[in-house]
């Protein structure tokens, strides 16, 4: 076999069969060189070995020097398990090891072979007994047992035993990869070079090793992560932007004209993103405000700078009904201005889009709301100054660009998102990003009483919806499936619908609504239900933005542990928007004990700000952000919460940036950087 290279696909080394290879693309493995830089996400440090006569029994993991002394197998007399039993020796005790439903071992464990072996220890009648020990022959070069043993990220049928096997021997071609930081800056920053940082990852030698690579790696992607944000930073104020002139007069008219008063958070909002449209360089900012926090109307302050300057705005929603609504509230608040602001989405029929097309490139609307179809080449604004983007996490990258490229000049742009991202990781992933929050809420929105409802609290739960409904109340309720599933067993929306119709509430009118429904199809039950001509509304995650039903109190979530802790606020945000008190109840479906902890914080917690940090000391920053969502690489080392690393790659890209502005100096710098191109807009 020719010896492989780092293009060398994975289906070509020996061991490696269709099938395996395929399990590896699942992680996105497809060659040699991603194989090399798939890495460990721990270590098992397994080199301690003790005599069987010290075994105890505990949850502790235990490794071991024995012989076998016999081996074989039976089936278990109820559930008819195979297990595989060796009985092992070391000249000072005996000991048994046990696997449950590997029936393949008793032909691979052989009667006096000496074994290391590395698990838990119970101890039964017989004496200790090693359960399931991961298990490898005595040799001068251990890969699983007596080591500091990498873990690594896996899928169904690919073990880490397999992908240290197939690792080890590849491991002298990490020389031949390519470093992405330059010389210079790795030996300014004490860091070790990229080959010998993965020899330490999948062939440790010590802890302190192990740490030191784990450093050099975290330290690339920050680095990485970093210079794409501050090369956009530098590109974005050096360009031509749309100026628009702050009007104290103008934003001050807005406010004396609204029916209530803003918040100082609002007018602290207001007057950054206002500063902001008013430099050279193009805006570039991020509205961070919890559900009802009242982010719509400072973007509609923002939009009618724009209009008195002669510009248009474009403000594009995930949904439909996310839409329609900020069409409606942003029409109530800006044509008294004599602003026109239009509609376009989805379904909005072919004789009104010319219309509407045709005003827009005639400069005669100056605002347009709609869904994706914003991003249409047919959407052509003559004069755009500003991009209000709402829950932009929810649109890909590539749609949030075509947006701000409808302009020649670079129109300021402004991020809308009410689920919040705690304010360390915004500046991490944000770096090009001026951030402004929404902490305080409006006068008149009451707290929502929320509470975790177990099963044996369902009947009074429904009683207490009944007692709701008969006042003049609505309730929403929430699945998290559209239609049943045998694996995940958990309610869908519609057999819940006919379950709570037919059984739990026969006397009142239960409406359905799911995203599987035609636009059309859509409208009119949200229509019934919120002028009031349903009670309950079933419904999944499509109402978790933009539905606003102010006699709607109830918001009955179920298998509520399923979502995250921001959507789960998101939903109960839809209730307590009218004069009366509103409830929130989270029905748990599994008895999860975790499950049941992040629920009852949401139960105890108001504040999304305060879930988002909750959720990141609960989950992690990956889970809690969705780099993916957000367009990111995956951050396989990075802690993205090490504010000193992070400060010291921000500092190193900044020096790097002023001596290389174009990245020419070291070629696999540019290279690596090509992830990152789409995300911070580097063409």
């Amino acid at each position: 076999m020719v010896s492989p290279g780092l293009d060398t696909p994975v289906e070509r080394l020996a061991g490696v069969g269709p099938r395996q290879a395929t399990r590896m693309a699942k992680l996105g493995i497809h060659t040699v060189r991603d194989l090399l830089l798939h890495l460990p996400r721990r270590h098992e440090d397994t080199r301690e070995v003790r005599s069987l006569a010290l075994l105890a029994p505990g949850a502790e993991v235990q490794t071991v020097r024995a012989r076998v002394r016999r081996v074989g197998s039976r089936r278990t007399p109820y559930k008819r398990m195979a297990l595989v039993e060796a009985v092992l020796e070391d000249g000072a005790a005996t000991a048994t090891a046990v696997w449950f439903n590997q029936p393949f071992l008793v032909r691979q464990l052989r009667q006096g072979e000496e074994l290391l072996l590395s698990g838990k220890v119970k101890w039964e009648r017989s004496g200790p007994v090693l359960q399931n020990p991961q298990f490898e022959r005595v040799s001068e070069g251990q890969l699983h047992v007596g080591r500091l043993t990498p873990v690594y990220p896996e899928t169904g049928g690919l073990t880490s035993r397999h992908l240290r096997e197939r690792i080890a021997p590849l491991l002298p071609l990490t020389e031949l990869l390519a470093d992405a930081l330059p010389d210079a800056l790795r030996e300014q920053e004490g860091l070790l070079p990229l080959g010998e940082a993965l020899r330490a990852l999948h062939a440790p030698t010590s802890p302190e090793l192990v740490d030191r690579a784990r450093e050099r790696i975290g330290f690339e992607e920050l680095f990485l992560l970093q210079l794409a944000a501050q090369r956009a930073r530098r590109r974005r104020l050096g360009g031509t932007g749309v100026v628009v002139p702050y009007d104290p007069d103008v934003a001050r008219g807005f406010a004396d004209s609204l029916p209530f008063r803003l918040t100082d958070g609002q007018r602290r909002a207001a007057h950054g993103i206002l500063t902001d449209m008013a430099q050279p360089g193009p805006m570039n900012r991020l509205l961070q405000g919890d559900v009802g926090s009242g982010k719509t109307v400072v973007a509609a302050m923002a939009a009618l700078m724009a209009h008195h300057a002669g510009f248009q705005a474009l403000v594009m929603a995930p949904t439909e009904i996310l839409a329609r609504q900020h069409h409606g509230t942003l029409d109530a608040l800006l044509a008294p201005h004599g602003v026109s602001v239009r509609l376009l989405i989805g379904a909005t029929p072919a004789r009104a889009r010319r219309e509407i097309l045709g005003g827009v490139a005639a400069g005669q609307d100056t605002l347009l709301v709609g869904t994706h179809a914003l991003t249409e080449d047919e959407v052509r604004p003559v004069a755009l100054g500003l991009v209000v983007v709402d829950e932009q996490h929810r649109f890909g990258v590539a749609q949030r660009q075509r947006l701000r490229r409808k302009s020649e000049d670079i129109p300021n742009f402004l991020a809308m998102t009410a689920t919040p991202i705690p304010r360390s990781l915004a500046l991490t992933l944000y770096g090009d990003v001026n951030h402004s929050e929404l902490r305080e809420m409006p006068p008149g929105r009451t707290p929502v009483v929320t509470r975790v409802v177990g099963p044996q609290d369902r009947p009074a739960a429904y009683d207490f919806v009944r007692a709701q409904v008969a006042e003049g109340r609505q309730a929403f309720v929430i699945c998290p499936l559209v239609e049943e599933s045998d694996t995940l067993g958990v309610r869908s929306a519609t057999s819940e619908h006919e379950r709570l119709s037919t059984e739990v509430f026969p006397t009142l009118r239960v409406e359905l609504l799911h995203g599987r429904m035609p636009s059309r199809e859509k409208e009119e039950r949200m229509g019934r239900f919120a002028a009031g001509e349903a009670d309950l509304l079933v419904t999944t995650s499509v109402v978790e933005v933009g539905v606003d039903v102010p006699n709607a109190t109830i918001m009955l979530i179920e298998g509520a542990e399923r979502f995250g802790l921001a959507q789960l606020h998101q939903f109960r945000g839809r209730v307590g928007r009218g004069a009366h008190a509103s409830h929130c109840l989270l029905f748990q479906g599994t008895p999860d004990p975790a499950g049941h902890d992040r629920l009852e914080a949401v139960a105890t917690t108001q504040s999304g700000f305060d879930l988002a940090e909750l959720d990141l000391r609960m989950r992690g920053p990956g889970d809690v952000i969705g780099l993916r969502q957000h367009g990111l690489p995956e951050m396989r080392v990075a802690d993205l919460l090490d504010q000193a690393l992070m400060e010291r790659a921000r500092a190193a890209a900044e020096r790097w940036l002023d001596v290389d502005p174009t990245l020419s100096l070291h070629p696999p710098l540019a290279e690596a950087m090509t992830s990152f191109r789409d995300v911070f807009d580097l063409d």
